[in-house]
């Protein structure tokens, strides 16, 4: 079946997730049924779809329901065979995502996720990209906030810098510097393993310490990248800085992004990410706690006696927090870019939901949504990422339907 003949634009598989649920009241809320959008939900469970469905209303009454389990290769292709678009919320990735990636490769169909493991998606990269580049898939990992709001903001970012000063931005730097929400489970159990994982094997120990591992073998920088690794005081901000967790990702996509658009934020390109953790003393002792804080964490998930003590406290892959939760959270981002010759900019990137579920789900269906209407058909299969193949189409769908802003703060 070819991609225009197919019977959906997107299906959504793991509908009955935390955050596949979110997705599905999203685009139900925003799209409707048998609209301009013809969509399914997909899953293992029967009985859990339906039930989701009556949870969604008379409004979803009519919404078709696409049976497939995340290990079943027949299956995954005979759903594949049916839509344009894939939408995975089924994670952690490394654990269950790759028969679903094999199965949209082989049969051309688009596809988007919102995993944050560095390490699964080089292992697809090196698997796939090839037979991708073939089929004419087009595969987009990373949609939720892992890495959409970093990714983009750079890509908004640099565009603002063509056009204020003619050239890009060699460093740029991300500051959270505020942050609303509580952690997905299903983003913590995927830290968890990719901790467990590399506490097993020093090879990937080192490959997930390259801020260049999931780019092209060919794109490599000069320049040593930036990494923080404890408390630090940032000038520009005149704030202390912490480490961000989910900068481990948010970096190597980043520069993903600048290799598949060649180079286009400069071969010595430098990126990286922290938290603001406050002023003076009172953030200075903030930054501290937050450092070490994260590392008791990476070191007991690390070690097999005390995981259990981490599992035992962390939200699980299901659990979340109530809608109410959801609308109060929100986020904001800072960027500064600096070009080779001086020249500043600061831009910043917000949200107006929790950063891990209300605004994750928005933004990852606004990217399927982009991958099935605004990505021309000519545009090559392979493994993108938002800002490389979604761009201004994808920013428009997020400034107009999934609650982000993109503001530029000064210029000088």
């Amino acid at each position: 079946m070819t991609k225009s003949a197919a019977t959906y634009d997107l299906v959504v598989f793991g509908a009955t997730s935390f955050v596949g649920q979110i997705l599905t009241r999203y685009l139900l809320d925003t799209y409707g049924l048998g609209k301009s959008v013809n969509w399914a939900i997909a899953g293992r469970s029967e009985t859990k779809l339906n039930t989701l469905k009556e949870e969604l209303g008379k409004d979803a009454k009519e919404l078709p329901v696409i049976l497939a389990d995340a290990s079943d290769e027949r299956a995954l292709q005979a759903m594949c065979g049916q839509t344009r678009v894939i939408i995975s919320t089924v994670g952690p990735y490394a654990l269950y995502g790759e028969p679903l990636v094999q199965a949209c490769v082989r049969t051309g169909t688009d596809y988007c996720d919102l995993t944050g493991e560095v390490q699964w998606i080089r292992k697809m990269v090196d698997r796939y990209e090839d037979e991708a580049k073939a089929s004419g898939a087009r595969i987009v990992h990373s949609c939720g906030f892992d890495s959409i709001p970093s990714d983009m903001g750079v890509w908004f970012l640099q565009e603002k810098a063509e056009q204020t000063f003619g050239a890009p931005c060699r460093d740029v730097r991300m500051r959270v510097k505020v942050a609303k929400g509580e952690f997905s489970g299903g983003t913590v159990a995927s830290l968890m393993n990719a901790v467990k994982e590399a506490a097993a094997d020093s090879k990937l120990r080192k490959e997930l310490a390259n801020p260049f591992s999931i780019c092209p073998p060919e794109h490599r920088s000069k320049t040593r990248q930036p990494s923080l690794k404890g408390a630090e005081y940032d000038k520009t901000f005149d704030v202390w800085l912490a480490p961000f967790v989910m900068g481990a990702i948010n970096t190597r996509i980043v520069h993903r992004s600048n290799a598949l658009q060649n180079a286009r934020y400069g071969k010595e390109f430098t990126y990286d990410e922290a938290m603001m953790a406050g002023r003076g003393i009172k953030g200075r002792l903030a930054a501290y706690g937050i450092t070490g804080g994260l590392g008791a964490f990476l070191t007991a998930s690390a070690l097999k006696p005390t995981r259990w003590l981490v599992e035992k406290f962390v939200p699980k892959p299901g659990e979340g927090p109530s809608p109410a939760a959801q609308k109060a959270g929100f986020y904001d981002l800072r960027f500064v870019g600096r070009t080779e010759d001086g020249k500043t900019i600061i831009t910043k990137v917000t949200g107006d939901r929790d950063p891990g579920y209300g605004s994750t789900g928005k933004m990852l269906g606004e990217a399927g949504m982009c991958l099935a209407f605004d990505v021309p058909a000519e545009k090559e299969g392979g493994f993108w990422t938002s800002s490389s193949l979604l761009d201004g189409s994808l920013m428009e769908r997020l400034t107009s339907k999934a609650g982000l802003t993109f503001d530029v703060l000064e210029t000088r």
